[in-house]
């Protein structure tokens, strides 16, 4: 089982980002048959951004369970098969009444394109209730020096710039009772040797959060973030060598990586008006044991 102490994956890459789900061994797992969803979600819209496959598809399953229709983001060309899987669970799963879901081919770190997917969202569905700002990429490298200024560039406008520009045009049709969830990671409180740019993106969106959850607080809209410690996702082989694929997980006091169903709950959590109405600025740390303290 994948959630017993010190499992292992077996050593794999791939050779270029964003990552194939479709491709890896085993496969991860969204769906935690024991899961029970009682319409916490119902009648609301969901934005997701990366939502194709690992955490993203995760969430968005567990928010169409509990009643959302839901958009989401993928890269066009890269990710089509696991976007197809994606909106072929959805629209099996959706609750009566809800609308289908559609998938939007985008690169979310540029504004114009940011503005577009909101377009396309108000035009499908006319409201937008939920932002989940969770596509991300990262590379491994050891030194800082290896850190181009175009490629840092290209993380950061993925990571955060992407989050800002998502943010801009999906607040335009936001009212009291929306919310926005902001994936960020333990790295950006740990650190990580090997996820120099990455982790300062990640720094950049636990600030991010909570900034913008004071300024939005007179609009009766919660900002929150979720920090997950190490998830079986495709940007695991796709950006980590073989020998970390390995030993993903082992330096969390559980001894193991989460599957992105063990992830996804902290989103509905927040997503909720039932369950977090008292809850803005925060961020939900499940990450297998790890202590943070800021």
């Amino acid at each position: 089982m994948a959630t017993q102490s010190g499992f292992r994956f077996p050593p794999q890459t791939q050779d270029r980002q964003p990552g194939k789900e479709y491709l890896m061994h085993p496969l991860p797992e969204f769906l935690n048959p024991q899961y029970k969803p009682s319409n916490k979600l119902l009648g609301k819209v969901a934005l997701v951004t990366g939502g194709d496959s690992g955490i993203g598809r995760a969430v968005s399953y567990y928010f169409t369970l509990e009643g959302a229709t839901v958009a989401f983001t993928y890269v066009k060309g890269q990710e089509d098969m696991d976007t197809d899987h994606t909106l072929k669970i959805l629209s099996e799963s959706k609750a009566e009444g809800a609308k289908d879901p559609i998938a939007i081919p985008t690169d979310v770190g540029f504004e114009e394109n940011c503005r577009s997917v909101v377009d396309q969202v108000m035009a499908e569905y006319g409201h937008i209730d939920i932002l989940v700002n969770n596509a991300a990429e990262q590379y491994y490298s050891t030194t800082i020096e290896d850190i181009t200024e175009t490629r840092l560039e290209r993380v950061f406008r993925t990571n955060i710039f992407g989050q800002f520009f998502m943010t801009r045009y999906a607040l335009q049709h936001m009212k009291q009772g929306s919310c926005i969830i902001n994936t960020t990671s333990v790295v950006a409180y740990a650190g990580y040797s090997g996820l120099l740019d990455y982790s300062s993106t990640k720094g950049a969106i636990v600030a991010f959060t909570r900034s913008l959850s004071l300024q939005l607080i007179d609009k009766g809209i919660r900002v929150n973030a979720v920090a997950p410690g190490p998830v079986w996702t495709p940007l695991q082989p796709a950006s980590l060598p073989a020998e970390k694929i390995a030993a993903l997980g082992s330096e969390v006091p559980m001894d193991r990586a989460a599957q992105p169903y063990e992830i996804a709950p902290s989103y509905v959590f927040l997503a909720s008006n039932e369950c977090s109405s008292y809850i803005t600025g925060q961020v939900l740390h499940p990450n297998g044991g790890y202590i943070v303290n800021a």
